[in-house]
């Protein structure tokens, strides 16, 4: 079976192994641009920060709890809690070492739960890797099979048409001899043979 190749290109194979931290760093970025135009020690700021990532928390453990919880949806808001309180220390805070802390604390966990959804992405996709790989050594078994029978299904008939002909050839080459008797075939069991006469008409 001809298979498929496709090559990705390398900036999609590390693309979300690079994410968390792309994250994390976008975040603490924007903070220390936004203390330096004037959040520093600013407490309507550190007021407004703090209220939205409560807020966040709180709809992540609203869309968490309940059997119809999603946990996309709940994943997300406690990212989003997790990205504003990282961005209101950093946007607050007047030294550079308490965001650094924080951002290498939110990379951390970001990659700690990235790899919990990367393990079962590598385990289904291994799986179905597998069902694919039995599937297609039936189908080649399969195939290999039904060749082999109609091969072998051509050669008797090829063999069996062989053996007609050759036999058509003697029983007529044996008619021309001299002395031949048709009847003594006939009473042997074998099939008439057409005679001098038939063959005219």
């Amino acid at each position: 079976m001809n298979e498929q190749i496709v090559a990705r290109h390398w900036l999609a194979l590390i693309a979300p192994k690079a994410a968390p931290a792309l994250a994390t760093s976008t975040v603490l970025i924007l903070a220390r641009i936004w203390n330096a135009n004037g959040a520093e020690h600013s407490v309507g700021n550190a007021v407004l920060m703090t209220a939205l990532s409560l807020a966040a928390a709180a709809a992540g453990a609203c869309a968490s709890v309940g059997r119809a919880g999603d946990p996309v949806i709940a994943g997300t808001a406690f990212a989003a809690s997790g990205g504003l309180a990282l961005a209101g220390v950093g946007g607050y805070a007047d030294g550079i070492s308490l965001p650094l802390l924080l951002w290498v604390l939110a990379t951390a966990v970001a990659y700690g739960l990235a790899a919990r959804y990367w393990r079962d992405d590598r385990r289904t996709r291994v799986s179905y890797e597998r069902h694919v790989s039995e599937r297609r050594e039936e189908r080649a078994h399969i195939e290999r099979v039904e060749t082999i029978r109609g091969t072998t299904q051509i050669e008797v008939a090829r063999t069996g048409a062989a053996y007609a002909e050759q036999l058509a050839q003697a029983l007529t080459a044996r008619a021309t001899l001299p002395g031949f008797d048709p009847t003594a075939l006939e009473t042997a069991g074998l099939p008439q043979l057409p005679t001098a006469e038939r063959k005219s008409v």
